[in-house]
């Protein structure tokens, strides 16, 4: 049975502030979706990834697929104008059994630990899914201006990936969603539409999404160190 992995690579990155969408941004030499790559390509229960793309990104990916030595790459599809399209995309190409299980990961959370995808995988393959989130530390408030209410953080969590699910539940739940013009945030939200119980798996702070200018200089000097 194999495990792939879905890298859903076609975002803009509009609000990192620089004129390259953020995965492709050089850090020390390497675009910031290598350092995301190469986990997954050192990781023993990934068997294949699966790219999705701008094609103007194509050559580039071609060109680190063989520069880094990224040979579970197996397909490089066309993104969609959403996430989801870009998912549903790579999903289709896939010579997966109904039962083989799916990995989604941002192409920009490159300090994703090693542990907790190994982790993740093998308490999807015991549960059935797994959604890696981090459990709300701070104080939480709701207003626009000023504090209207406090939220209990107890049954709070931040969701980040990957998210694991079997294929044929996410495939299910795509076609679903599809059926009724729907767009979800992220793949959990499509499987919870399915009736599905999407279960919860203990993220970390390390595993944080490059989403802005900000973003990049911490991870420039966590790299560092």
């Amino acid at each position: 049975m194999k495990t792939f992995a879905i890298i859903p690579a076609a975002g803009k990155g509009v609000r990192s502030g620089f004129a390259a969408p953020k995965q492709y941004i050089k850090i020390k030499g390497k675009e910031i979706i290598v350092y995301t790559l190469e986990t997954f390509q050192r990781n023993e229960l990934i068997d294949e990834i699966i790219l999705a793309a701008d094609p103007f990104y194509f050559k580039l990916l071609q060109k680190i697929k063989e520069k880094y030595k990224l040979t579970k790459i197996k397909t490089i599809v066309e993104g969609g104008k959403e996430r989801q399209d870009s998912v549903y995309n790579a999903l289709k190409v896939l010579k997966a059994k109904p039962n083989e299980f799916i990995v989604v990961h941002d192409a920009a959370r490159p300090l994703l630990p090693v542990n907790i995808l190994t982790g993740a995988i093998l308490y999807a393959k015991k549960k059935g899914n797994a959604l890696v989130c981090l459990k709300a530390q701070d104080t939480l408030v709701k207003g626009k201006d000023y504090v209207e209410s406090y939220i209990s953080r107890d049954e709070i969590f931040l969701v980040q990936t990957p998210q694991i699910f079997l294929y044929k539940d996410l495939m299910s739940a795509m076609d679903k969603a599809y059926k009724e013009n729907f767009y979800g945030t992220d793949e959990s939200m499509l499987i919870k539409g399915i009736g599905k119980k999407v279960h919860l798996f203990e993220g970390s702070i390390m595993n944080f999404k490059v989403t802005r200018k900000n973003d990049i200089d911490l991870f420039k000097n966590l790299i560092k160190k």
